[in-house]
């Protein structure tokens, strides 16, 4: 089975969403509704191919200002710090105020991706 990229983006009322090669567009207030909206728009565009997708189905993509408000535990300013970034300059790509470059956007995700491993591997002792 295909995975169908969404691209997701954060707005000023919430979220929106698009996958360009079925042309699924969806929005909503929250990030748990745009999942299920996602789902839904996807499948109603492959309606007449008789395919249906679920969450599992979707590769979600962030811009980085929508990625730190989903996932709003990860703290801007640590990350910074730990990549050896300014932490200003990280706040004006969190905001969007400026846009990272594809070498910069790189660098954030390698340093999420390694929090997100060390965090998966850890072990907790009670």
């Amino acid at each position: 089975m295909n995975t169908f990229e969404m691209i997701v983006e954060k707005t000023s009322t919430g979220y929106s969403a698009y996958c360009e090669s079925e042309g699924a567009y969806t929005a909503a207030n929250t990030f748990a509704e745009l999942q299920t909206n996602m789902v839904e728009a996807l499948n109603l565009a492959l309606e007449e191919t008789g395919r249906t997708v679920t969450l599992a189905d979707i590769k979600i993509t962030y811009d980085l200002e929508s990625f730190f408000d989903a996932y709003k535990v990860i703290n801007a300013a640590a990350l910074a710090k730990r990549l050896g970034m300014t932490q200003s300059l990280l706040s004006q790509y969190v905001s969007g105020a400026k846009k990272a470059g594809p070498k910069q956007t790189q660098r954030i995700l390698e340093g999420i991706r390694q929090v997100g491993k060390e965090l998966a591997e850890m072990e907790l002792v009670f």
